[in-house]
């Protein structure tokens, strides 16, 4: 089991001068802590009070658990929501070019998944409480959304779908499968569990690379530049992805009835394109295409059309 994310590390994500991100990672076990970033709203667990009931800061919407989920929206039409890959968020994120493409169509949503960037969290985790947020999210949208969900954040743009949540189209880019359907925990969860519980989240982010098949020329030129800090920043959420991945059950698939496309990149490896395949196998709803890419990426001018096709056509087209 491999949750990927975007491998575009230097020249393609959205990584600011000064990213904000904390020079040690803290322990990342689900029953410990996670210290608050500053100018962050308090976390439930934090503050000892119930915040569930109460209006969260603008720019944030409050989940079913009392976290609080930044998020930013832009653009005009129905409400687009895109969920981000491994360790990426608003600050660091694969969807800031897409993003101008799309919102001439729809109105954009991007979010930090919680545990990242601006967004706060509550342990243990959760697929559930990500789900949780996703429909927050939504409701803020006005009740209903189209999603777009790459790498491991199609994944859990699944598991939203599978649950109920309003997605009335869901579009997905080489979501990794768990190959593994006995739900354990693999070795590379396990190894990022102990890396970062130890505060070791530069190698928790070199580990993970290393075993996603990164080259190591990629990996020695990103240590120690700003999209590095970036994702040390998050390192404890990697294990998040990987028990996303984890959860990836066939009754996840069965439950999807949206309508579906499922897309990879010609530049992928067989691994992921066959992944691609398979999860519009195993939808009741779902067709598959190959575009022309890099590995593990689309450019965004490659990508924003083929989403507007999809996300305008008509309910009674098919996917």
């Amino acid at each position: 089991m491999i949750p990927y994310g975007p491998m575009r590390l230097l020249d393609s994500v959205s990584v600011p001068s000064d990213p904000g991100v904390r020079d040690a990672v803290g322990p990342a076990r689900c029953d410990d802590a996670r210290v608050s970033l500053g100018g962050r709203p308090d976390r439930e667990d934090e503050v000892g009070e119930d915040m569930s009931m109460t209006t969260p800061p603008e720019g944030y919407v409050r989940s079913a658990d009392g976290s609080t989920i930044a998020l930013e929206s832009t653009g005009a039409g129905p409400a687009l929501i895109l969920i981000e890959a491994a360790a990426h968020y608003r600050a660091f994120s694969s969807f800031t070019g897409l993003t101008q493409l799309l919102s001439d169509r729809f109105t954009v949503y991007r979010y930090d998944r919680r545990g990242r960037g601006d967004s706060t969290d509550t342990l243990p985790y959760s697929v559930d409480r990500e789900v949780e947020d996703i429909a927050a999210l939504v409701d803020q949208a006005g009740g209903s959304a189209y999603v777009y969900g790459f790498s491991s954040g199609a994944l859990l743009g699944l598991h939203a779908a599978a649950a109920g949540v309003a997605i009335p189209r869901l579009a997905l880019l080489e979501p990794p499968l768990d190959d593994d359907e006995t739900q354990a925990p693999s070795s590379l969860t396990t190894e990022l569990e102990e890396l970062t519980g130890a505060g070791r989240g530069s190698d928790a982010v070199e580990y993970f690379q290393i075993s996603i098949g990164v080259p190591d020329e990629i990996i020695e030129d990103s240590r120690g530049t700003p999209a590095w800090k970036a994702m040390e920043s998050v390192a404890h959420t990697l294990v998040y992805d990987c028990r996303i991945s984890e959860a990836t059950a066939p009754e996840v698939f069965a439950a999807v009835t949206a309508p579906t496309l499922v897309l990879d990149s010609d530049g992928s490896t067989d691994d992921l394109s066959g992944w691609a395949s398979q999860v519009a196998a195993r939808l009741p709803n779902a067709t598959h295409r190959s575009l022309a890419g890099e590995w593990h990426g689309l450019a965004d001018e490659v990508l924003a059309p083929v989403l507007i096709e999809f996300f305008t056509a008509s309910a009674d087209e098919t996917p």
